[in-house]
């Protein structure tokens, strides 16, 4: 059975050319959140992005995840898709998973549209044989044609958006991990890609959606989780845990963000 389960998950990074006092004010200016630790010798500034998150999600959930920028949305993400590695923790996934936030994930700049065809569809978990196998179908639905030969550094944001696209829906993932941000370049693909991405979305066991807008959550999504500064703050249905974050978010413009 399809599941994720995260137990006492945290991740921090070292960040060795700035000060921890210019750190913190540059994340104070940009609202961008997170907590500023120091190593032990006091040096060297720790961003903080994930604080001890304790998560279960099981088969047929559809949980979006909601909070300021920098709330470590998609620092969960890049940890469920094995990016990351949590710092402290463990994180135990049943299930093929597809990450759809990153359309660079698995992509060489040199190598042809054929080529990070194989590649990024490696990088997902398919087999070799498996790629083969629907590297027609995948090509086709690009509609990039004789572009597929040439190195994908030759092509345009929308045509490398298209590419990934293709190969990352052309699977049946048990886990999908999804932002809002994904695209699939210019309008006249819009509304095929849309279609894919409905019935891919349907397909899942387990989807997490991470998004600004409410009314894609409440679409997607019958749970929420909020999260501020790398933490969980609230978990629950879907439009308790919206309003909460409308609340928070509102006395934040006369007090900053809540550091619980």
């Amino acid at each position: 059975m399809t599941s994720i389960r995260l137990r006492h998950v945290s991740v921090s990074f070292p960040v060795y050319d700035v000060s921890s006092r210019s750190l913190k004010k540059r994340l104070l200016n940009s609202a961008t959140g997170g907590r500023i630790t120091e190593d032990a010798g006091g040096r060297i500034p720790i961003v903080q992005a994930l604080e001890d998150l304790n998560l279960t999600f099981e088969h047929g959930t559809r949980v979006g995840l909601v909070g300021h920028n920098g709330a470590g949305k998609t620092t969960l993400l890049r940890v469920l898709a094995g990016i990351y590695e949590p710092n402290e923790g463990t994180v135990e996934i049943k299930g093929q998973v597809a990450p759809m936030f990153d359309q660079s994930l698995g992509m060489d700049p040199e190598s042809s549209g054929y080529e990070n065809i194989l590649l990024r569809g490696l990088c997902l978990g398919m087999s070799r044989r498996e790629i083969l196998a629907r590297t027609n179908d995948i090509a086709g639905f690009t509609e990039l044609g004789d572009f597929l030969s040439l190195p994908i550094r030759t092509y345009s944001d929308g045509m490398r958006t298209r590419l990934a696209f293709a190969v990352s829906t052309a699977i049946q993932p048990d886990i999908l991990l999804l932002d809002e941000g994904i695209a699939a370049g210019d309008a006249s693909f819009l509304e095929k890609a849309n279609k894919r991405l409905h019935a891919f979305t349907e397909q899942a066991a387990i989807l997490v959606l991470a998004s600004h807008n409410d009314v894609l959550i409440k679409r997607m999504c019958t749970t929420a989780i909020l999260m501020e500064h790398g933490r969980v703050i609230a978990q629950g249905e879907t439009q308790e845990i919206l309003a909460l974050y409308a609340e928070r978010k509102g006395k934040s413009l006369h007090g900053g963000w809540a550091s619980s």
